[in-house]
């Protein structure tokens, strides 16, 4: 008889293994990494790792896939708000705000090394990108139409600019002296998209 496969389980099984994974390729790096150190920090048995996962790369790339169904669910809340400032400012800290994960310094150097070396991670992480720059670039295009947002610049370009402000809070984190990068990035956008008052004489 067939052994009958949970899909609860597995996904529980998987997702433990990429937040373990998590941990231990943002502390001693990719390359040192091994499918053993996974296991054991996730509390599994040494073998387990790729029976849920075809190979070392695949559970990097799970890391990354974590956020497109994250980033979504944070864009869907503040997508159909009418303060399209505000709405692009929550939706700025929401994302700003991982970067207080002890673990993001260490990935985002590791993402910066895997990029080119994994196609389908390029895939994952340009989606994840796009998503986000559309979504931004609707509501900088709708704060344009109603007054609220600084015309004197095309929406999706300013949007890819405000994700380049938020790596920015990636790239600069200390793990050795933490401080949260929302105040800076919020204010960062917050006066990149502000309509700037015409002075009259």
């Amino acid at each position: 008889m067939a052994r009958t496969v949970d899909p609860n389980r597995v996904a529980e099984r998987r997702h433990a293994i990429t937040l373990a994974a998590a941990e231990q390729f943002a502390t001693h790096g990719y390359e040192r990494t091994t499918a053993t150190q996974i296991a054991r920090a996730a509390g599994l048995s040494s073998g387990s790792v790729f029976y849920y996962f075809k190979d070392k790369a695949a559970v990097f790339r799970s890391i990354f896939e974590l956020s497109i169904p994250l980033h979504t669910a944070v864009i869907a809340r503040h997508i159909d708000r009418t303060d399209c400032l505000a709405a692009i400012l929550d939706i700025v800290d929401a994302l700003a705000a991982e970067a207080l994960d002890p673990a993001a310094p260490g990935l985002m150097v590791e993402l910066l090394r895997r990029l080119g070396q994994d196609e389908e991670l390029t895939k994952v992480v340009v989606e994840d990108a796009r998503l986000s720059a559309e979504a931004l670039g609707a509501l900088v295009e709708r704060g344009i139409r109603t007054g609220q947002i600084d015309p004197g610049f095309e929406p999706m370009e300013t949007a890819r600019w405000i994700l380049a402000v938020i790596d920015g809070a990636f790239l600069n984190a200390d793990p050795d002296h933490p401080r949260d990068p929302r105040p800076l990035v919020r204010a960062t956008v917050s006066r990149l998209l502000r309509p700037i008052e015409t002075e009259h004489p």
